[in-house]
Order: C-alpha cells, then sequence, then structure tokens
C-alpha cells in the first residue's frame, strides 16, 4: 500500500532526480533557412525569456549564424516538470502508462531504480527490444500477424521486458497491437516500455505538470514532425535532449539502459548469469544496420533477429547473410546485385552503396549472433522461437538459463535437439529446480525429457517436494479447498489453503471411502514427518526447524515415487501428467482403480458442492 508519506517522498526524488533541458541560446537555422526558428528547432518566440533579452533584437541573430548549436553547449538542465499518468482515450478498453520527461544523459541506474522503487516493477527475465524503421511503411499480413502472435506469447510468457520508441508510428504502430491485452491481470504479465523523444511527442504541452492525470488521445493526427504515443505501451521515458520536431536524442539513453539492463544479475538464474537482451529489426534505414553492427560487436554482444521479407534493412541484412561465404566474402555478382539494391532502397550514390556494403559484411562476420525469421521455413515457425534461438546462440545466457527459457516457452524439442544434446556437466540441483518447474506448470513433455537425462525420481522426490507441489498456486484450479472444508480435522487448514501430507491424507481418506487409509494419515508416517520437523500441537503447521543435523538423517523419500506423483497429479487436475506417472513404476491396473475411484469422487464432490457444471463434468470424463 502507497501512504502519504511514501508517495510524497517519490515525488520528492523525481524533482530532485531527474532534469528536463532548456535551450539557452537561439542560434538560427542553415538547413531551412529561417533566420526565426533555433538550430534547436523552435522559434524564436518559443524560447524562455532569458534567452529573448539575451538576443533582445531578432535583427541582430545573423551574428550567431556560424556557430554550430549543440546539446551540450547550448541547453541547460532544470528540474523535470513533467511526470505522472497518462490516461488514453478513445480506446475500446481504458488503457494507463505511467511517465516522466527526463534528460538524455540520465544515468541508466537511477532510471532502473525508478522502474523498481517508484514504479513497482520487477527486474525482467529477459529484455526484448525492438528496432526499425520510424517512417510509416507496409507489412505483409501474414507477417504481421505472426509477429503479433509470437511477441505477444514472448512477453507473455517470459516475464520480458519490450522495449520500443514508444510512437505510433512505423514499426512500433505494427508491432503495438501485439501488446494490447485486455485483462488488468494478463497486463500485469507484460511490461512494454515506450522510449520516445520528447520534442517529438504530439502534445507534449499537456503533459507538462508534477504527478499530472492527463487524458491523451493516440489516435489523433500528429502535426508535422510529431508524433503521437502508442497506447499499448504502459511506461514512456520521454527524453529531452532541448531539440523540438528532431529524433535522435533519445537513442543513446536507450542504448546505456539496455547496455545496463545487460549487467544486471538475473534473479531467477541458478548461475547468477545477466539478464539477457535480444533485438528485434524490422524494416528499417541505414541507422538501423549501423545498430545492429553495434550490437553483434559489443562486448558482451546482444544477438540479433531479423525479420525477413518487412523490408529496407531487415531484407538487406537478411540478404547479406544468406549469401556471404564461409570464409566472409560474397561472389561478384551477388555483391554487385547487393550494391544495386542498396542505391536503389536508399537513393545513394555508388560510393555510398560501397560504404553501406561494407558495414553489413562486417554484421555477418558475427553471422552466429544473428538469427533470420523467414516466413514458411519449418525452422521459423514463430518470430518467439527465433528469439529462443538467439539467445541459446548469445555466450551471456548460461546453460541452465537456456533450458529455463526453453522450459518457459514450453519448446521441447528445441531443449532436445539444442540444449541438452551438448556434453555439458549438469548440475543435479539445477535439473531438480527445473522438474520441479515442469511438474507444477504441468509441462509433461518436459518431464519425459528431464527423467531421459538423468533425473532419479526416488532420489528427486521428497516429503517436502511433494508438500510443495500440494501447495503451489500454479497450474489448474482445483477442488482440494471444497474438500478440505467439509473435513473437521483440517476445516482450520482449508481456510489458509496451505496442507501438509497428514493433511492431504485426509483427504484421500474422505474420497475413497470404505475404510480406506492413507500412508500419510499412518502412525509409521506421522513419526517419521514429526521427527524430521518440529510440530507441536498440530500437522496443520508450515513453519518448520529442521532437527539436529548431528543425529541420524531421516530417509524422506518415498519407495513408489510415480505412486503419490499420480495421486498428486489427479487430486490437482492434472490430468496428463496423471496418465503420463500411471505409465511408469508396476502394478498398472491397482494404480488405474486408485485415479478412477479418485476422479469419480472428485466429480461427485464438485456436483454436492455446486460447483460449475464444466468442473463436475470434465472430473466424471476423466473418471
Amino acid at each position: 500500500m502507497v501512504t502519504p508519506t511514501s508517495f510524497d517522498n517519490n515525488v520528492s526524488w523525481i524533482q530532485r532526480t531527474f532534469k528536463k533541458r532548456e535551450c539557452i541560446k537561439f542560434i538560427p537555422s542553415k538547413i531551412e533557412q529561417q533566420i526565426e526558428r533555433c538550430c534547436c528547432g523552435r522559434y524564436f518566440h518559443e524560447h524562455n525569456e532569458h534567452v529573448k533579452i539575451a538576443s533582445h533584437d531578432i535583427n541582430f541573430l545573423s551574428i550567431n549564424k556560424n556557430e554550430i548549436w549543440s546539446t551540450q553547449k547550448h541547453t541547460r538542465t532544470e528540474p523535470t516538470d513533467a511526470f505522472g499518468i497518462i490516461e488514453f482515450e478513445g480506446m475500446a478498453h481504458p488503457a494507463k502508462a505511467q511517465y516522466i520527461r527526463l534528460s538524455y544523459d540520465t544515468r541508466p541506474d537511477l532510471i532502473l531504480k525508478l522502474f523498481l522503487r517508484v514504479w513497482n516493477l520487477k527486474l525482467p527475465r529477459l529484455v526484448i527490444s525492438i528496432d526499425g524503421g520510424i517512417a510509416n511503411f507496409e507489412l505483409q499480413p501474414k507477417l504481421k500477424r505472426v509477429l503479433k502472435k509470437g511477441l505477444f506469447r514472448a512477453a507473455k510468457t517470459t516475464g520480458a521486458w519490450i522495449i520500443t520508441n514508444g510512437c505510433q508510428q512505423g514499426v512500433v504502430k505494427h508491432v503495438g497491437d501485439a501488446l494490447f491485452v485486455k485483462s488488468p491481470k494478463a497486463k500485469s504479465d507484460i511490461v512494454c516500455i515506450g522510449i520516445s523523444p520528447w520534442g517529438v511527442v504530439e502534445g507534449r504541452e499537456n503533459l507538462i505538470g508534477v504527478n499530472k492525470l492527463v487524458s491523451y488521445h493516440s489516435k489523433a493526427l500528429a502535426t508535422k514532425n510529431n508524433a503521437t504515443l502508442n497506447s499499448n505501451h504502459y511506461y514512456f521515458l520521454l527524453v529531452d535532449n532541448g531539440t523540438s520536431g528532431k529524433y535522435g536524442g533519445e537513442i543513446l539513453l536507450r542504448k546505456r539502459f539496455e547496455r545496463f539492463l545487460l549487467k544486471q544479475t538475473n534473479a531467477q538464474s541458478t548461475e547468477n548469469s545477466n539478464i539477457p537482451v535480444v533485438c528485434v529489426v524490422v524494416e528499417g534505414g541505414t541507422n538501423t544496420i549501423r545498430m545492429v553492427l553495434e550490437h553483434v560487436t559489443d562486448n558482451p554482444p546482444v544477438p540479433v533477429v531479423v525479420c525477413d521479407g518487412s523490408g529496407r534493412a531487415a531484407d538487406l541484412i537478411s540478404f547479406t547473410h544468406r549469401y556471404v561465404r564461409e570464409d566472409g566474402t560474397m561472389s561478384p555478382e551477388i555483391q554487385a546485385q547487393l550494391i544495386h539494391t542498396i542505391m536503389k532502397t536508399f537513393s545513394y550514390t555508388k560510393k555510398q552503396a560501397n560504404n553501406l556494403f561494407h558495414e553489413l559484411m562486417m554484421c555477418v562476420k558475427k553471422r552466429d549472433l544473428i538469427t533470420i525469421f523467414r516466413i514458411g521455413e519449418e525452422s521459423s515457425q514463430d518470430i518467439d522461437l527465433s528469439i529462443l534461438i538467439a539467445l541459446l546462440r548469445s555466450s551471456c545466457v548460461s546453460s541452465i538459463d537456456q533450458l529455463k527459457l526453453a522450459l518457459t516457452w514450453n519448446r521441447v524439442d528445441i531443449a532436445r535437439n539444442y540444449i541438452l544434446s551438448s556434453s555439458h556437466q549438469w548440475p543435479e540441483q539445477a535439473l531438480e529446480d527445473i522438474m520441479m518447474t515442469a511438474l507444477i506448470t504441468d509441462k509433461v513433455e518436459f518431464c519425459r525429457l528431464l527423467l531421459e537425462n538423468g533425473i532419479y525420481m526416488q532420489k528427486f522426490l521428497t516429503i517436502h517436494r511433494l508438500e510443495e507441489l500440494y501447495n503451489t498456486r500454479d497450474g489448474p484450479p482445483n477442488t482440494l479447498h471444497y474438500i478440505a472444508k467439509d473435513i473437521r480435522k483440517i476445516r482450520k487448514t482449508a481456510i489458509t489453503g496451505i496442507y501438509t501430507l497428514p493433511d492431504i491424507g485426509l483427504i484421500l481418506e474422505k474420497l475413497m471411502g470404505h475404510g480406506y487409509r492413507s500412508n500419510y494419515t499412518r502412525r509409521r508416517f506421522r513419526t517419521r514427518y514429526a521427527t524430521m520437523f518440529h510440530q507441536p500441537n498440530t500437522f496443520g503447521q508450515l513453519r518448520r526447524i529442521v532437527v539436529n543435523t548431528t543425529l541420524k538423517p531421516i530417509d524422506d523419500t518415498f519407495q513408489y515415487p510415480y505412486n503419490e506423483l499420480l495421486i498428486w497429479a489427479v487430486l490437482t487436475k492434472r490430468h496428463q501428467m496423471a496418465l503420463f506417472f500411471w505409465e511408469r513404476g508396476e502394478e498398472a491396473m491397482p494404480k488405474a482403480l486408485v485415479a478412477y475411484k479418485l476422479n469419480k469422487a472428485l466429480a461427485h464432490e464438485a456436483d454436492d458442492d455446486e460447483l460449475e457444471i464444466e468442473v463436475a463434468t470434465e472430473l466424471a470424463s476423466y473418471a
């Protein structure tokens, strides 16, 4: 909960920390040959009063005509005067976004602090940087559909931050729809950040204010040299370098921030590896090619996914990548064709085209860091798969984190063919952690793959782990709560929804009936359980203190782990997982009868408790 004190502290910290930039010297623009417009892009009357006084007579401004305007020399910083919440109007579903105006040279650690402490985000597990054309362009309908679907899936499943330029034009206009979600819960899973030039934002004057709530129309027609903000972004860094109507000021801040994120430790990594960053290129101009070159030659490098067929820079990189030889050269015929295409695409001279050709060739010297996404190729059916493959090729992602990414994306084929196929020595604890995640998230094929690659289930399944599986909040919804509240001994436990194995034993006895006695409620198991954990009065407490480790260790595993997991899978409505464990171990017929009885009893309980008809029907069908 945000208290008034913490709210005031945040506002005060933002005003002390973040700056805006103002032009302090009027220098006439040579480009436009209009003496009343400054090189910063503003007209004379749009400057601050002190600038007007310093340049008291516009007729004498020609004395500055040979001076070269620069942000460093001709702007000054002042406390930011624009931050708050944008409320996008005219949308089918209401959307809001946090925003702040900040100087182009703001330290990236301060920006990250803003995201984590003020805007309450968590560090990402992955950063996807979208780059490409700023000007509007046409995109093949099929490619657009695949891009939208893949980016949404990548963002939702990996806890990624997606970073774009945030403006409703060019590449962002095409991919922005991919990030649109109706549900507030789904929105919380997606972090889309727009890093936009303040001087280009349409209606920026209305954004000026301290902690302001602003109504904004993203579909409004932008005036010349301006662009509206895309409504499918939830956070905006509006980068101010003192100019108006000019792009480019945001590039340095974005690059520094992305590089800073790349150096942060991934909190969810078992090997303390850094947060991976991947760049996705759609269309783009000559600056996009230079940006790709910077990414692949940087240290550490950033892998790049290029969308072939999206146009201009992306197509040129894709073409070069396809036809370059193993020794880094290209046949004279192909080279001549490529240079001709460059001249035609960018209206370049032969000399300019040759220079860009050499930049393309330098890019593909690092061809392992460039993944080409092509519609129609079996290996590139989804953009999220291409992103995953690009990360696998990147040295900044550890083997365990690669396996975790494959699990998150549920790509067992990638895990089998690209990751587990290597001779890498896998830490046992790391593989067991991944097995737990696979069980909790109901990834049956991953469980199968991990068993094939060395997980010994009799050692893996401990009392602690089985309890953790029963108490997870993830996975399909189940009806344990409704059954537990009917059992007097664990009625209080049902309120918290936290169960011990003896509690589960009572639930099993109720469902099985006919005098059935669960192993979890037998004296031998209860004594063993109590010896492992100090339990003062009841088994319904999960606050445990492990007994003195100098004593003889207690065996906390199970003789028949597949039987235990079969029962867990049935009780928690993981039907395919239940079938998977039924196939393993011995005594297939008795296990099938137990699963049948449990499903039938669960269906009956669901019917008695007047749960949704679909729940009762589903359970009955599996009985």
